[in-house]
């Protein structure tokens, strides 16, 4: 019989609690519910069923999720692998300095096995599978109570969403690596001691069935969701349009991108003249987003998208140590003036105009204030922001207000241009070029940038997709993801001079270098013997490659 085993299991699921700090279920040692047991009493005391679900999702941004005995800064869930993404990319990075500990990821030191960084990206979505395993199990088979129907199509989602957080970065994209060995798969029966890689193929196969199954559900079922923090159909469709998209099942990956975003609409161009995307009660384009609660961060303030990536916390890693993100010149100098999305973040002059109706009053003496520009050289009296340099970003906004020290701005983990994107780019790579083109322009013209032409710059149409693509998405966590399935390589720098990147972490990064794809961190490898692990390749050096093109920032 199946046993509803608390347990760490790195052969691909490091199972925390399950939930089980909220739903009391953990036992002596050696003593476990049978899934039996734990579906009679969450049938019995359907509160703790509740809560038993909502463990399942209280991962995704949760401090200390990867290393939940020890305090890390650097330790936030899904967010906290976004981040490193983008700061492997081009696009952007944080200080070269003593306090980032996020240098791994620029430097790719991170494909150490024994690093921390590897370690909490591999774990969090494993963990957060096995608890969505664990709850499925706990179910009545064969249900036809809506809720019960409605609970499985989320967790078949989110275990989707959790082997997308990993698939693109073990392996090549699928148009060169289909057969080639991805990651394990987590399937009922699995010896989880000797688990082998399932194949690119294998693993989007998977995610398709689950996605595809999910939406029959959520159809079925008929429940509407009454938080963006949970999944439903939207957002199902919206992860099988990614899933569609990185096989090149183009012409599906722009129907599905279309029913996800059905009822939803842009942030306007009012919406985006200010830093934002903290907030998911304001976010009205957020098809889903991680709601981030004051009592899920309280005493663990620093580990958290606030403290490393807003420019606006009084409390945090970012602002007071120079490692607030900052845009590549490269890429920001292809912005036009014209676009609102030039002002998230400051110019050479430190001017934004993004942010003029802003103040920051001084912790220490409230008649000591900054507002707009003469924030970007305002530095408070308890050292919580020093000096900001040219190009950091100010996108993403304070939930809680400019110098809050309550660091709980929220994410989004999909919006709806994304969708429109997608879109595009589907029809563009499915012989429909003209219709691509319509919908790019009508989004770029009516909601970023009135002067807007696909081909003002010269670029073919999926590069230009893929410019706005890194404009739009800047720092949500897609670059590592794009050039993966593109095949282009990762372009720092045109040469000595031509790029604003710490000069250490000058490089450029050939597309078919190994070294892109992460190492399985040696606790896997020590407790799945079906493991073999990524080889070669080399960790670039400052310097490397100065004639390659991504065909963007060319």
């Amino acid at each position: 019989m199946k046993l509803y085993k608390i347990s760490f299991l790195m052969a691909g699921a490091a199972l925390l609690t399950v939930g089980c700090n909220d739903i009391d279920e953990q036992l002596p040692e050696g003593h476990y519910l049978h899934a039996d047991q734990v579906t009679e009493t969450n049938m019995a005391l359907p509160a703790r069923m509740q809560a038993s679900f909502a463990g399942v999702f209280n991962i995704m941004a949760k401090p200390y999720a990867g290393y939940p005995t020890s305090s890390r800064a650097d330790d936030f869930g899904f967010v906290m692998a976004a981040l490193s993404l983008d700061l492997e990319g081009a696009d952007a990075f944080g200080g070269n300095n003593n306090y980032n500990w996020f240098s791994t990821a620029s430097e790719y030191s991170n494909r150490n096995p024994n690093y921390a960084n590897p370690f909490i990206r591999y774990k969090v979505p494993y963990t957060q599978i096995g608890l969505a395993n664990e709850f499925i199990a706990s179910l009545p088979e064969g249900s036809e109570d809506p809720n019960v129907i409605n609970q499985m199509a989320q967790c078949r989602v989110v275990r989707a969403f959790d082997y997308m957080a990993l698939a693109p970065y073990f392996q090549f994209g699928y148009a060169t690596a289909a057969d080639q060995p991805c990651v394990p798969l987590l399937k009922d029966g699995v010896d989880f001691t000797d688990n082998p890689r399932a194949s690119v193929k294998e693993v989007y196969e998977y995610v398709i069935e689950e996605l595809t199954e999910a939406i029959d559900q959520f159809k079925k079922a008929g429940i509407e969701r009454t938080n963006r923090a949970y999944v439903d159909e939207h957002v199902a469709y919206g992860l099988r349009a990614r899933a569609n998209l990185a096989i090149g099942k183009y012409a599906e990956a722009a129907a599905d991108a279309a029913e996800a975003a059905k009822g939803f609409k842009p942030a306007s161009m009012a919406d985006v003249s200010e830093p934002a995307f903290c907030d998911i009660s304001k976010e009205e384009n957020w098809i889903w987003g991680i709601n981030v609660s004051k009592a899920l961060i309280e005493g663990k303030e620093y580990s958290t998208s606030s403290s490393w990536i807003s420019a606006f916390t009084g409390d945090g890693y970012g602002p007071a140590t120079d490692n607030v993100p900052h845009i590549n010149t490269l890429l920001y100098n292809k912005i036009p003036d014209t676009d609102v999305r030039k002002g998230w973040w400051l110019d050479k002059d430190k001017h934004s105009p993004n942010w003029a109706k802003l103040t920051w009053t001084d912790p220490g003496d409230n008649t000591v204030k900054a507002t707009g520009d003469e924030i970007a050289d305002f530095e408070t009296s308890d050292g919580g922001k020093v000096a900001f340099e040219p190009y950091t970003n100010i996108k993403f906004g304070m939930k809680s207000g400019v110098g809050s020290t309550v660091n709980d701005n929220d994410w989004p983990l999909m919006r709806v241009e994304e969708m429109i994107l997608i879109q595009a780019e589907g029809l563009a790579k499915s012989g429909q070029e003209a219709q691509a083109r319509q919908i790019l322009e009508d989004f770029v013209r009516t909601y970023r940038d009135p002067e807007y032409s696909s081909t003002g710059r010269g670029l073919s149409l999926t590069d230009e997709i893929w410019f706005q693509r890194r404009v739009e998405l800047w720092c949500e966590g897609f670059f590592m993801s794009d050039v993966k399935r593109l095949g282009k390589p990762i372009v720092r720098f045109h040469g000595a001079g031509t790029t604003n990147f710490p000069e250490a972490w000058q490089f450029n990064v050939a597309a078919d270098n190994a070294y892109l794809n992460m190492r399985f961190p040696t606790t896997e490898m020590n407790n799945n013997r079906g493991i073999i692990d990524n080889q070669g390749g080399n960790q670039p050096v400052q310097g490397d490659n100065p004639t390659l093109r991504d065909g963007v920032t060319d």
